[in-house]
């Protein structure tokens, strides 16, 4: 009797089991058969399959949510294939000159994007292009329920996490960050935001971005050839782990670099971290995700740190400059891309800044020994990034101290 109950047990677990093979077959058949020409992502999708199966420890709808995003992807890259091959141009076309805003997280490179997207001339991907690259061929009425579609995914996010909203709000027509184009074939950091997938991540890391970065222009090519013309602006903290590869892909890119005293965000960045991961896992290990954190960013802001050595194409920005005087910083920005600004755009920026709810800044104070974080030895271990980059100590031992920090 025992072992017949630990055979159906098994049996359960494995019918849960996320594969690759079974997605991409169910993917092939929702296209009535059509294969993918470009398997190069299998290779991947693969890897973060094994990783979320065997230490994701997925609740049911964690599960789901993986079967989910993975078809979805595999949805959009079987269209842009459709899409190439009506018009075979598309792959040839040009995305000249892009600027990558990346830096520190939780330093204002969301509210800097989104101010810039104002101006007319700079492109950014939007949230609801990130999962629909075309509108839909039923036209306005039918774009708008695409729209709606997407809302309604946020909604749900909200629902499932509260505290979202106030750490990263999204809404479908706003730009939003590269990494969701990576994971479209698999290679993303994004990833490890939202799962615990440490060999995936490892893997990711030896392997590295190249390929991700080449559908990254792929991908912008299909957006460019709907509305042309226009100087495209990208922004993700994680571009700073592929500075190399994205330089290889666009070696015209331009950059800025926006930097924020470590100590002060990093509990941040480990809470976000925290909420995106608790809906899908039946566990959660803050202390793991606070090492990891510490680790990660560690290894950027060393990076930053070589590139800039190395490289005469960087703006570098700071949080305060940012928050203190936005339309500054913005004007910044393009002049450095070459962009000559106008008057519509600056009109378009000063409006969207007098709603006082795209310029609120929501402090928030979490306790960094939930995490495992101790602020004085981030204060020491980051000390040649803030010197170097004359990066102001907004963290507070006396302060931190009363609250318990």
């Amino acid at each position: 009797m025992a072992r017949r109950t630990g055979t159906v047990a098994r049996s359960v677990d494995r019918a849960g089991a996320l594969d690759a093979g079974e997605l991409l077959e169910t993917a092939i058949g929702r296209a009535h058969g059509r294969d993918f020409a470009d398997r190069s992502f299998v290779t991947p999708l693969q890897r973060l399959m094994a990783s979320c199966d065997e230490e994701s420890d997925l609740n049911t709808l964690g599960r789901r949510a993986v079967r989910f995003e993975i078809l979805r992807s595999l949805r959009n890259l079987l269209m842009l294939e459709r899409r190439e091959r009506a018009a075979p141009m598309l792959r040839s076309r040009p995305i000249e000159r892009p600027i990558f805003i990346t830096g520190m997280p939780r330093s204002g490179t969301t509210f800097l994007h989104r101010l810039l997207s104002r101006d007319p001339h700079v492109a950014t991907p939007l949230s609801w292009q990130l999962v629909y690259p075309y509108p839909s061929r039923a036209g306005h009425l039918g774009t708008a329920l695409r729209k709606a579609w997407v809302q309604g995914q946020f909604y749900l996010m909200r629902r499932l996490a509260p505290e979202l909203d106030t750490l990263h709000h999204v809404a479908p027509d706003e730009p939003e960050e590269c990494t969701d184009i990576t994971a479209q074939v698999f290679q993303s950091l994004r990833y490890d935001s939202v799962y615990r997938v440490p060999s995936y991540q490892s893997w990711l890391q030896h392997y590295g971005h190249l390929e991700a970065y080449r559908f990254h222009r792929r991908f912008l090519q299909h957006l460019d050839a709907q509305a042309p013309g226009r100087r495209w602006i990208l922004k993700s903290p994680d571009h700073i782990f592929a500075l190399e590869d994205i330089a290889r892909v666009y070696p015209d890119a331009r950059w800025v670099f926006i930097h924020r005293d470590p100590v002060a965000v990093l509990a941040s960045v480990a809470k976000l971290t925290e909420v995106l991961r608790r809906p899908f896992t039946r566990r959660v290990d803050l202390e793991e995700i606070g090492r990891q954190v510490f680790a990660s960013w560690l290894d950027g802001a060393e990076r930053m740190m070589r590139a800039a050595a190395g490289r005469d194409s960087i703006l570098h920005l700071r949080y305060r400059e940012i928050v203190a005087a936005p339309h500054e910083a913005a004007q910044r920005v393009l002049r450095h891309g070459g962009l000559a600004a106008s008057e519509a755009g600056a009109q378009r920026m000063r409006k969207w800044l007098g709603n006082r709810a795209n310029r609120r800044h929501r402090p928030h104070e979490y306790q960094m020994g939930s995490f495992g974080l101790d602020p004085r030895v981030l204060r020491e271990r980051f000390a040649p990034y803030t010197e170097t980059f004359g990066v102001d100590l907004e963290w507070q031992a006396g302060r931190a101290a009363r609250r318990g920090n």
